[in-house]
């Protein structure tokens, strides 16, 4: 049991995004096309007030705070 649940976990690990994971319906391949999506949306914005553009209609503000100077 312990062997099949480290071969599990190193399978999980090296797994990348693939384009076919946004017609996949497991939580893995579905976690990894969200991801990849709001990670090129970010970098495709290139602005500083960045929202992710959630499917259910509501944006999403990505908080940008910086520390105090003192």
């Amino acid at each position: 049991m312990k062997d099949k649940l480290q071969n599990n976990t190193v399978d999980l690990a090296g797994r990348y995004y693939e384009t076919e994971d946004y017609n996949k319906e497991d939580q893995l391949s579905s976690g990894l096309a969200t991801t990849h999506e709001q990670a090129s949306d970010a970098y495709m914005e290139g602005e500083i007030k960045a929202i992710i553009e959630d499917v259910g209609g509501k944006n999403i503000e990505i908080p940008r705070q910086g520390y105090e100077e003192k």
